[in-house]
């Protein structure tokens, strides 16, 4: 075994990319006296629906926001049932509760950790769902073929959850482009980051006139309040970060994409089992996310390397305390809570540290 001791690289498990380029327009917003509601907004909202090649941009606040605005102008409301994923990070179930509707659970696959179109079947057999809302988990895309056919068959809406899958695309399709709406989050740990921010994107213009109302008081075309809606604004500082940022969005993602090579390359032989990217997709790695029998151990074996390493996520979101009033059982999805475990990808490793992450990756034996 090479002495891990000599290489002691310093690294993070996200680094978020801010520079002088972010700085200058965010001087420039300063500048102009115009901080919130402004041209910026309105310019990153139609670069970044034009990047997930669809006609409206909404942004918002953060991703949360996005996602329960997303639900509300597609009709979602109280009584209604929303269908999604346990395994996800719980703004996603959030979401579909501050709408006032209900979530309800259907398994992953345990390759890929996003929903299981055979389980979402089954349980779509069993209750009416209003809508299904997919997550593109780690930057890997949904089955979004089969999911859309279960819409379609049921009536149901079907939304992206793509807060971690910047720049992924699915059978040469963007992910954004892909359900009657998509949701994207700029938290300082994704793939891109306006600081906290994030976005409705759809084909749809009266989806799109729907969010903007509910994000702005439920203020509409007229200047009216013609319904009670919410302040879920993006700033223009945001969004000015935000424009910068999306010009570098496929450098980054080519980044994320040949470290996660480099790790899987490693990982060949390895009883550690490596991420999958399923045929005709491209995974954006917001994540890279290995599956292992004995976490603990693992962690101890990076650590030791100088390798952080994090759990995203620990329980399935029907086993939080926040949904103990939910009564399932997803078994492949409360074993992966067990199993996964993500080392740093991001774009801000050096070719030292990403060396570091595949040699301990390399020498890890169960």
């Amino acid at each position: 075994m090479s002495d891990a001791r000599s290489f002691e690289p310093t690294m993070s498990i996200a680094s978020p990319d801010v520079g002088r380029d972010e700085l200058r327009r965010i001087h420039d917003v300063l500048r102009s006296g115009h901080l919130s509601g402004g041209d910026e907004v309105d310019a990153f909202g139609a670069e970044f629906a034009e990047y997930c090649d669809v006609a409206h941009g909404v942004p918002t606040s953060n991703g949360t926001t996005a996602l329960h605005a997303a639900l509300v102008a597609l009709g979602v409301g109280p009584g209604d049932t929303v269908l999604t994923t346990p395994f996800s990070f719980v703004a996603t179930a959030n979401a579909v509760r501050h709408a006032g509707a209900d979530p309800v659970f259907a398994d992953i696959d345990p390759q890929t950790y996003n929903l299981d179109p055979d389980s979402v079947a089954e349980t779509m057999a069993d209750r009416d769902v209003d809508a299904i809302l997919a997550v593109h988990l780690y930057g890997c895309p949904a089955p979004m073929q089969e999911l859309r056919a279960l819409a379609d068959e049921h009536d149901a809406a079907l939304i992206e959850d793509a807060a971690q899958a910047h720049g992924a695309t699915y059978r040469g399709d963007p992910v954004g482009s892909l359900g009657d709406a998509a949701c994207f989050s700029f938290y300082p740990t994704k793939n891109m980051t306006t600081g906290e921010g994030g976005i409705v994107v759809t084909d749809d213009e009266t989806v799109a006139e729907n969010c903007w109302e509910f994000i702005d008081h439920g203020r509409d075309g007229e200047g009216n309040h013609a319904s009670v809606g919410h302040n879920f604004r993006m700033t223009d500082i945001c969004a000015a970060v935000g424009r910068v940022q999306l010009e570098k969005l496929n450098d980054y993602v080519e980044a994320r994409r040949n470290n996660a090579a480099e790790y899987t390359e490693a990982l060949v032989g390895s009883d550690l089992v490596a991420p999958v990217e399923p045929a005709g997709s491209r995974h954006s790695y917001h994540q890279y996310t290995i599956r292992c029998a004995d976490r603990e151990a693992v962690q101890d074996h990076l650590e030791r390397y100088g390798v952080p390493s994090a759990v995203y996520y620990p329980r399935p979101i029907h086993e939080e305390p926040a949904y103990e009033d939910v009564t399932t059982s997803l078994p492949a999805a409360e074993r992966a809570a067990d199993e996964v475990l993500s080392v740093p990808v991001h774009p801000d490793l050096s070719a030292r540290d990403v060396r570091a992450v595949s040699l301990a990756l390399m020498e890890y034996d169960q």
